[in-house]
């Protein structure tokens, strides 16, 4: 079946079994290996994407599903060589280790930023629940959501909801 989509601003089709994985078309079939196969269950997070501006665990989604949308992975965070703030940090806390739960926890976090999201460690936490980390124990990882999102907010002198500054 051929499937048109969108992939990180560029138009692509691909011709692969309807229900074949979209985690396993971005991967083996697009060369987008930032997205990882953790968990193949929806459980652990690692495969993490935005279809159509929403977080979905691709390796969940059939690839018929994903005709016609626009599939944003991780290597659609930076723009002309240069990080996403996010990345940024999270390179500057140590909040990448390993690198199988970065790519997924970058898309969560990256979206629940852009939706104006708070900031303080209990709603980072609850937003970062559904990607496992078994390197970092989180605080690395709460502490780079935290600086970007400061570093992106429109006026920092306000907080955002949620008591966060």
């Amino acid at each position: 079946m051929k499937i048109p989509m969108t992939v990180n601003g560029l138009p692509v089709e691909v011709d692969v079994p309807p229900l074949k994985r979209l985690l396993d078309v971005l991967r083996d079939d697009l060369g987008f290996t930032g997205t990882k196969y953790g968990c193949g269950e929806g459980e652990c997070g690692a495969c993490t994407v935005r279809i159509d501006g929403e977080v979905a665990m691709s390796c969940l989604v059939p690839a018929a599903q994903a005709a016609g949308t626009t599939v944003q992975t991780v290597e659609g965070l930076a723009t002309d060589d240069v990080l996403h703030e996010l990345q940024h940090q999270f390179l500057e806390t140590g909040g990448a280790q390993c690198g199988i739960c970065t790519p997924g926890m970058l898309m969560m976090a990256v979206d629940h930023l852009e939706h104006g999201g708070a900031l303080d460690d209990a709603t980072v936490r609850e937003v970062l629940a559904g990607n496992i980390c078994r390197c970092t124990g989180y605080v690395r990882i709460v502490d780079a959501v935290q600086r970007a999102g400061r570093a992106l907010a429109p006026d920092e002198d306000e907080p955002r909801p949620g008591g966060a500054a």
